[in-house]
């Protein structure tokens, strides 16, 4: 096994050992944490596909986090008010499955990636970072402004949405389903970076004239990624939500973004398990130091810098050692 593979497998043992002991010692506020770290993991590995396999640096991904938290949020307000989404001309209910939730979450956001990629992905480099950035605060002020689903105060949900053979509300199983689809996630990344489509994406993204001459279109590929980003922080979105039972225009801020993005850049552009390492690092660090001071991400600044400066291919990069593509 690679330096990388054993570092995966302790960063995936990590994943088991930690929740486990708090499960043991009867501590589940740090299961809780666990499962905000590997929700955000889900969120960073969707961009990760965009980013680190399609070189597109997004600052709008917060739109697709914020759509699925808002198709969970949606669907089980009106289940738990028993009001139908829609009556004419066929009616539509809400819901309080997981799996229909996240089936609307992901379709929702693959289709906001769609629209969103055509227009985008018409420019590159920093004019593409200020479009994604336009349409995440586009979808900021619109659900500021939409006071059907709170507003500007947000959306709280009663209940925890069920999943069929499991109390969701223990958190340990909530954990367990959240980690389930993270690594299914981890497995699909794993395929695409391997498959021919990633090899050609891969390829755009280096050099998209190389790409043209063999008659595939640099943009198309692109714009797939996208799509399969989106989705994937959809999904995470609903997660949030459900874990939080609450959703807010936050989770569409460019501050989500941002955030997202530091957590692929810290643990390791283009690194299968870096977004892991970046979330759980993000979560860790928040933890220590947020009862310390309210300015804890002035030392989170600083970490970044060192990334940047000195850690190319971020922690996992750091233990790894260099990758074949670098």
């Amino acid at each position: 096994m690679s330096r990388e593979g054993l570092v995966n497998a302790a960063l995936l043992l990590a994943l088991v050992a930690v929740p486990g002991w708090a499960l043991w010692a009867d501590e589940p506020f740090t299961i809780t944490l666990a499962t905000r770290a590997v929700i955000f993991a889900l969120a960073a590995v969707g961009l990760n596909i965009a980013l680190g396999m399609g070189g597109l640096v997004s600052l709008g991904h917060a739109v697709f986090f914020g759509i699925g938290g808002y198709a969970m949020g949606i669907l089980a307000s009106h289940a738990q008010t028993y009001t139908p989404l829609m009556e004419w001309p066929f009616e539509i209910a809400g819901t309080k499955s997981m799996p229909v939730i996240w089936l609307v979450a992901v379709l929702a956001s693959a289709l906001a990636a769609l629209l969103i990629g055509l227009l985008s992905l018409r420019t590159s480099g920093v004019y593409f970072i200020m479009i994604t950035l336009a349409f995440g605060q586009m979808m900021y002020f619109f659900a500021i402004s939409w006071p059907a689903y709170g507003g500007e105060d947000g959306l709280s949900i009663y209940v925890r949405n069920g999943f069929p053979g499991l109390n969701t509300l223990d958190p340990i199983q909530f954990y367990g389903l959240c980690l389930g689809l993270l690594c299914l996630v981890l497995i699909l990344h794993a395929r695409l970076m391997r498959s021919p489509f990633g090899l050609a994406l891969n390829a755009a993204r280096q050099v998209p004239e190389r790409v043209r001459a063999v008659g595939l279109d640099p943009v198309r590929l692109q714009l797939v990624a996208l799509v399969i980003s989106g989705a994937v922080t959809g999904l995470a979105g609903a997660l949030f939500a459900d874990l939080n039972r609450f959703v807010s225009p936050t989770m569409l801020s460019w501050q989500m973004s941002g955030e997202i993005m530091v957590f692929v850049i810290i643990g390791g552009v283009a690194r299968l398990f870096g977004p892991v390492a970046g979330a759980g690092f993000y979560v860790l660090l928040e933890h220590l130091l947020g009862g310390v001071s309210e300015y804890w991400q002035i030392f989170l600044g600083l970490f970044l810098l060192l990334v940047v400066l000195f850690g190319k291919g971020g922690l996992v990069g750091v233990l790894a050692g260099r990758a074949r593509h670098e």
